[in-house]
């Protein structure tokens, strides 16, 4: 297919992580750090947010399956969601100092849901285009890698963030980082990108099983499907089951690493932290980069089970290695321990992408029908209720280990709790995952059948 479409896809990644990402990335270190708000609200406030996610990505999956316009099912839906999510961006951060813990907490919940389902108005249409790209078992992985060797791009700028929001420019007059208003200009120039980018993508990407296939199915698909008839499909829940395990692993302890290099590394500097975070973004930029090929050279050579299989053995060292890259005598370990997570990270996501796009031919074959967004949909209900109980839990397993925000230095049973934490929670997670995903059971081969079953009763597209 044309690199220009793969490219124009993989732009969405903008707005998937910018949207969805990015103030999570950002809630702690402005709330916490710069306004003094406790953690345990912050996370509580998050893991709401996810359910409202979950119930907003079903809806909006459910709907592009079953619109037909002149444009399309999916493009009408990301344009309007993504220029949408752009101008409310910067609103997410619209607070003022000295609030209280109680109006900071109604503030977060009330912009969530609003925020939230405009971000799903866009996101479900786009995880569902991605699997319409192409039918080719091989090609899948190739538009997921073009699309994860993008997401880089703005990945770097979630690590950025909290720097810049520390810069001299926002220096208040007692000589300290107004974090708040460097969020707020931050978000504003994210925001203008993501309206630019949701233009551009409405013209570039072209949705490929439209007027084959989609346009020829007279019935809806029932809202109930988008949970119910989808779940039934066993190589779904295999993949499903995997992810969940991976994400609400290491969504309970993602908070870990951030306090880690800030209170372990650097002894409370917040400034010098923040340098810190922004030097292992690169490094995560840069073997990120470097995992993609080799996932892709992985799935080619033993498919896309082993390789999934491969990466997430890779991932528990990777987290076992987070004991020794935190070193307040070798900081720069640092660069190891988010580049080894990242590469592990986007070989994941390259290849679980592909294979979801797998699960959906299987699901043709059986019912008929393209339903790209129900399984987006649920695929997005499950894990975000599975990520709405890590990201609710991450902030009391931090209050757990004792610390406390409001000391310059945490006392050394604190920062061990959170050590052991980052690496042994995950671990068990993982291993999780490798099991389950060993009786996934689309292979090359059985892709190969099923494809040709489907284009000697549809055609090809």
């Amino acid at each position: 297919m044309p690199l220009k479409q793969k490219v124009g896809y993989g732009l969405g990644s903008f707005l998937d992580m910018w949207g969805h990402w990015l103030y999570q990335s950002l809630a702690f270190h402005v709330f916490n750090v710069g306004l003094g708000m406790a953690p345990g609200l912050i996370s509580t406030a998050l893991g709401i947010k996810i359910f409202i996610d979950a119930g907003s990505d079903a809806f909006f999956g459910w709907l592009s399956d079953n619109t037909r316009s002149r444009w399309g099912r999916r493009r009408p839906f990301m344009l309007v969601g993504g220029v949408l999510a752009g101008i409310g961006l910067p609103l997410m951060f619209a607070v003022g100092q000295g609030w209280s813990d109680s109006q900071y907490f109604i503030f977060i919940l009330l912009s969530l849901v609003i925020y939230v389902p405009v971000m799903a108005c866009f996101n479900m249409p786009w995880v569902s285009l991605g699997s319409e790209m192409t039918p080719d078992y091989h090609e899948r992985t190739s538009v997921m890698s073009i699309k994860n060797a993008i997401q880089k791009i703005p990945e770097l700028g979630m690590f950025v963030a909290a720097q810049f929001t520390t810069l001299a420019f926002f220096y208040d007059a007692k000589g300290k980082p107004d974090i708040l208003l460097g969020a707020q200009v931050y978000t504003s120039i994210l925001g203008a990108v993501m309206v630019a980018i949701s233009l551009a993508m409405f013209f570039l990407v072209k949705e490929r099983y439209y007027e084959k296939v989609v346009v020829t199915q007279t019935f809806k698909v029932p809202f109930k499907d988008t949970l119910y008839r989808t779940l039934r499909n066993r190589p779904f829940r295999m993949l499903l089951g995997t992810m969940l395990a991976y994400g609400l692993a290491t969504a309970m302890v993602g908070l870990l690493g951030y306090y880690t290099t800030l209170y372990y590394v650097c002894q409370g500097d917040v400034a010098l932290g923040t340098r810190w975070n922004s030097a292992m973004g690169l490094s995560g930029m840069a073997m990120g980069l470097a995992g993609i090929p080799f996932s892709g050279w992985l799935a080619r050579r033993w498919g896309k089970r082993n390789a999934l299989a491969v990466i997430l053995s890779l991932a528990i060292c990777a987290f076992i290695g987070d004991w020794f890259f935190y070193n307040p005598a070798l900081p720069w370990l640092q660069l190891l321990a988010s580049g080894c997570v990242a590469f592990t990270g986007a070989g994941f996501w390259t290849i679980y992408g592909s294979a979801m796009a797998d699960v959906i031919d299987h699901d043709e074959l059986e019912t008929g029908q393209r339903r790209e967004g129900s399984f987006a949909a649920c695929q997005s209900w499950i894990s975000k209720v599975g990520l709405a109980l890590g990201n609710g839990a991450s902030g009391w397993i931090l209050q757990f280990t004792g610390f406390d925000s409001k000391l310059p230095v945490q006392n050394e049973e604190s920062l061990f709790m959170i050590r052991v934490l980052l690496s042994g929670i995950p671990t068990i997670g993982l291993l999780v995952a490798v099991v389950v995903i060993l009786r996934f059971q689309l292979t090359e081969q059985r892709l190969s059948e099923i494809r040709i079953g489907l284009e000697a009763r549809r055609g090809t597209v």
